[in-house]
């Protein structure tokens, strides 16, 4: 029999005189402080389940990166399948969940809040091809426009934009699908893993690079073309937040840039409010933008002081 011990001290039982605290806690959370949904207990989604949702919808896109390196063949389609089906029934009781936390309050009988988290699942999977050829897109970028890039098998390992923009796709269609907490926190979970912040509602084009990447953040309402690439500390954020005549914050209006096609954002750029950046622009790094500019512009931090 051992005795757990400090400085060779043997530990007693404290008294912490719980009761009391408990009882405080329960009327906090029963009555006075009470910020369940609608006041009512809920089933939350987990992270832990849509980490290994994630993961799973990942090795199904790119089985041997993200699966199975040893996978032949033969045994491809099996783990893909297998995988995929595992993979959908889990995400279906996740978005279930989610649901209930919708504008509005969500569907409340159960049965049709199972059928609607059904029919978003089974568009979500038809959606996935379509989500490859984006996220192949995004790779060729990052391959074409890095010149220390070796291989699309480094770039997919090794380079923290190819994972933002990965669970981005993935998130953007269960947004579009009438899922926004489920891709909400699925991109909260790749800023966790990426220091990158994606809001699931941008909309953002293919053959879109990242590259390093650490600080990064794309506003709600962004809208990014195609062929566009960011360097690390980026910000397309909202420069002001309009609010209605009791001063509640309005949600939901377009506030953040609109970057074109083509556009290069070098590090440090800060681009608030809902601003055009034109096709073909550059924008170079430490700028502070919160005006519009023509397509083919150079922006540079000296322009800037000037004006």
């Amino acid at each position: 029999m051992t005795i757990d011990t400090f400085d060779n001290h043997a530990v007693k039982p404290t008294h912490w005189n719980l009761a009391p605290v408990i009882a405080q806690l329960r009327v906090s959370r029963e009555a006075t402080h009470n910020i369940r949904h609608h006041g009512r207990v809920r089933e939350l989604p987990s992270r832990e389940a849509l980490t290994t949702i994630v993961n799973g919808l990942s090795a199904v896109l790119f089985p041997t990166h993200y699966g199975r390196p040893n996978l032949t063949d033969e045994s491809i389609d099996y783990f893909v399948g297998d995988t995929l089906n595992t993979t959908l029934n889990r995400l279906t009781e996740q978005v279930r969940r989610g649901l209930q936390f919708s504008a509005g309050g969500g569907v409340c009988d159960e049965e049709a809040l199972s059928e609607q988290a059904n029919c978003i699942t089974r568009e979500f999977a038809a959606g996935l091809p379509e989500i490859r050829a984006l996220l192949v897109s995004d790779v060729q970028a990052a391959f074409s426009g890095d010149p220390a890039a070796t291989s699309m098998a480094e770039i997919m390992l090794c380079y923290p934009g190819t994972i933002a923009i990965l669970y981005y796709r993935l998130a953007h269609r269960l947004q579009q699908l009438g899922s926004p907490f489920l891709a909400r926190l699925i991109c909260d979970i790749s800023h966790s893993l990426t220091g990158i912040d994606i809001h699931p509602g941008a909309r953002i084009g293919a053959s879109f690079f990242i590259d390093h990447g650490t600080g990064v953040v794309i506003g709600e309402t962004a809208i990014i073309g195609q062929r566009v690439r960011l360097y690390q500390h980026v910000t397309l954020g909202a420069k002001r937040f309009p609010a209605d005549e009791q001063g509640t914050l309005i949600k939901g209006v377009p506030r953040h840039p609109i970057v074109e096609d083509d556009v290069v954002i070098y590090a440090g750029a800060t681009i608030l409010g809902r601003i055009t950046i034109g096709a073909g622009s550059t924008i170079g790094g430490n700028v502070w933008l919160t005006q519009s500019v023509p397509a083919g512009s150079n922006v540079s931090q000296a322009q800037m002081r000037n004006d």
